[in-house]
């Protein structure tokens, strides 16, 4: 029969697991990782332009980080948003209605490599923003899969009433917080070389979004989980051990 410290210690970790795994899927879903507040007046004089230059296949990094800083833009793993007016034709009065236009980026953008000067083919590649740019979109997933692997795991052990295979969930978990904390500091390294290289203007403010913040969260409760996990497993067995020593003598 198990120990009700163990027990209690397994029924944290396994809510924690819950709550990251939630954090996690929610972080890596939604695109504010970053946000851009720029004057409404910056969207309404040339709305119509930017959000055409925005949408386009053909738009470079140079050209949609210009349309983030001036349009309230906000960037997630998968997407990239700006705020223009809902109707942005030249004939039509200015607006007060602003609506989110969303573009995703796609797989080979993602993989894109990334030039010293942004938007600039033949200023050679930039290999440290480049590979901040893919572990910060790959990073994420690793880490939510190790978790879903550990989860299988656990429902093994409980079907097989064993809490040795704790010990391996706990190790997957402390991996999926290593992944987790490397992703998001690979996009402050990111943006922080991009802002840099684009300055943006003095009349707009960048923070990190709530979608980060979420990331951020996600992996102390990895690591704290991971912890639970490996103190039950390895101190259950050792008292198991003791246990069966005793009745053997």
């Amino acid at each position: 029969m198990m120990d009700n410290r163990f027990a209690t210690a397994l029924v944290i970790a396994c809510v924690l697991c819950l709550i990251s795994t939630i954090y996690m899927a929610a972080s890596i879903g939604t695109d504010f990782w970053y946000e851009y507040h720029s004057p409404v007046g910056n969207a309404s004089e040339l709305g119509r332009s930017i959000l055409e230059e925005f949408i386009s296949m053909d738009a470079d990094e140079k050209t949609y980080t210009d349309a983030l800083f001036r349009c309230n833009g906000t960037v997630g793993l998968w997407r990239r948003c700006i705020t223009v007016p809902k109707n942005s034709h030249w004939y039509s009065p200015p607006e007060t209605d602003m609506v989110r236009s969303c573009i995703s980026f796609s797989l080979s953008d993602q993989f894109a490599e990334k030039y010293m000067e942004p938007g600039n083919h033949n200023s050679g590649s930039d290999l440290n923003r480049t590979y901040l740019w893919r572990l910060q979109f790959l990073l994420p997933f690793v880490s939510l899969g190790l978790m879903c692997f550990g989860a299988l795991i656990g429902l093994c052990a409980c079907a097989c009433r064993s809490l040795y295979p704790a010990i391996a969930i706990g190790i997957l978990h402390f991996l999926a917080g290593l992944c987790t904390l490397g992703s998001v500091s690979c996009y402050v390294a990111g943006i922080e070389l991009l802002h840099k290289k684009l300055h943006p203007p003095d009349d707009v403010q960048g923070e990190f979004g709530w979608s980060f913040c979420l990331a951020c969260v996600s992996a102390p409760l990895q690591f704290m989980a991971a912890a639970l996990f490996i103190w039950a497993a390895r101190t259950n067995r050792k008292e198991f051990t003791l246990l069966k020593a005793y009745r053997v003598a």
